[in-house]
């Protein structure tokens, strides 16, 4: 084994998949990728590309968690865990200041309260409706014919006036955002009232935790400076962000990677 304690963790997750090596105190190597709908081979695929990007060899690394929807798929895993106790690990591990975690992802919509010790207090999921996460925004930017990486470029592109969206639904917000460009309401006031929409969505999940600061968001949708900014707005404070070169959409596998240093550490003393 090489010199140093070194762990992974394997996070699957509904769109992306990642893989992330701790190595005693620090982040190492880290990798995303597509999910596919063969989430076992995803899962050894991840991880054989992250140890080739660390010159490492799968006996070097004393300990693995996977975590994610697919964490059951990855077999050769000592263990899994929650994708909250993940995402939570994580973001207080690089954020210490960290009490509310934000997590944004493919098709769901988590927040997780911390105490002072980064320990879970409690969260909320939002795992019933598609519209706010990821995969909504693909479907809304598509509908658009615009990439999803436009909706944040156009966000900031004019003055905020953000158009009030009515529908819960993401089938009928798509109807109505349809009817607003066909209304000639410029595209800008749409995509600031979209982000506006999944703020509210969210901020009310973030309500039933109860709001402790430092809050974070983590997944890929905190990559949209857009959603940050009407997050922001709604509730009204300044999301906290991860050291750079940190991708927040590695969070979970991040955090998975230090839980299976703090088990080996514990098995092995």
């Amino acid at each position: 084994m090489k010199d140093g304690l070194i762990t992974a963790g394997i996070d699957i997750g509904s769109t992306t998949s990642k893989a992330a090596l701790w190595i005693d105190d620090h982040l190492g190597s880290h990798i995303i990728g597509p999910s596919t709908t063969n989430p076992r081979a995803t899962a050894r695929e991840c991880y054989e590309r992250v140890l080739q990007d660390a010159g490492l060899q799968d006996d070097d690394v004393a300990y693995i968690v996977g975590t994610g929807y697919g964490r059951a798929k990855v077999s050769f895993a000592h263990e899994n865990i929650s994708e909250l106790s993940a995402h939570g690990r994580g973001a207080k591990t690089l954020l210490p200041s960290a009490r509310t975690v934000i997590d944004i992802g493919g098709q769901d919509t988590k927040v997780v309260l911390l105490d002072a010790g980064g320990q879970m207090l409690e969260y909320v999921m939002n795992d019933k409706c598609a519209a706010g996460t990821g995969r909504f925004l693909d479907f809304i930017a598509r509908s658009l014919g615009i990439s999803v990486e436009d909706l944040e470029k156009l966000h900031a592109s004019g003055d905020y006036q953000p158009v009030r969206l009515s529908s819960m639904c993401s089938v009928f917000i798509e109807s109505e955002v349809i009817n607003l460009v066909n209304d000639e309401v410029p595209l800008p006031f749409i995509v600031q009232g979209l982000h506006q929409s999944i703020a509210s969505r969210v901020a009310a999940l973030v309500k039933r935790v109860g709001l402790v600061e430092d809050v974070v968001i983590t997944g890929g949708v905190a990559k949209n400076a857009g959603v940050v900014d009407a997050l922001q707005r709604n509730l009204r404070i300044t999301l906290k962000t991860f050291p750079d070169g940190v991708d927040p959409q590695m969070m979970g596998g991040i955090g998975a990677a230090v839980i299976a240093g703090e088990k080996y550490i514990k098995q092995n003393g």
